[in-house]
């Protein structure tokens, strides 16, 4: 016998209204989802992949608005980056700049070698921060920045929401279909 899907509880009530928790509300979960995004675009370590993957799994909020959200803060804080890069560079001995002169140093050869386009990397932990603020000291041209930075950041979050969701969806289908797999 199936579950009709309209029968069936909804993730967050599988567990019975003793669990259920209130939602945050809509344009706080949105600020907290670009906040995240654009802090984790600078040196500040936080997860804005675990922000929106958690936003997310409870299911209350547009999942192509999350990824809109989180890619724009995620890309203004690379943008912020960028324009360390390009007009901070004179500081770059003191102790408390952002990336070491050899870090600078490594990115600057790994840039070089690949060209523009290693900014569709600009995502990546460790890579990613310094890559940003080299392509301001290298001057790339704001137009390219912005389209392949917002490339990589947006297919990055697309994957982590979708993937989220489908990892909830599969759940569901193994709490509505016992013996699935």
């Amino acid at each position: 016998m199936t579950v009709p899907v309209e029968a069936a509880a909804p993730p967050h009530e599988a567990a019975g209204p003793t669990t259920k928790r209130s939602p945050m509300p809509v344009l706080e979960a949105y600020v907290t989802v670009f906040l995240a995004a654009f802090l984790a675009a600078t040196i500040v370590p936080v997860y804005s992949e675990v922000v929106l993957g958690a936003l997310v799994a409870t299911q209350r909020y547009d999942i192509a608005l999350l990824v809109l959200v989180a890619t724009a803060g995620n890309v203004l804080g690379s943008t912020v980056n960028r324009a360390i890069g390009r007009f901070f560079l004179h500081w770059r001995n003191r102790p408390w700049f952002p990336f070491s002169p050899a870090r600078i140093d490594r990115v600057s050869a790994w840039f070089r070698r690949y060209g523009v386009w290693s900014l569709l990397f600009a995502w990546t932990p460790f890579l990613g921060d310094p890559l940003t603020f080299v392509a301001g000291f290298l001057r790339v041209p704001i137009l390219p920045f912005l389209i392949l930075v917002t490339i990589g950041k947006a297919l990055r979050y697309v994957v982590i929401a979708y993937g989220t969701e489908l990892a909830i969806d599969a759940e569901l289908i193994e709490r509505m279909i016992p013996g699935w797999e």
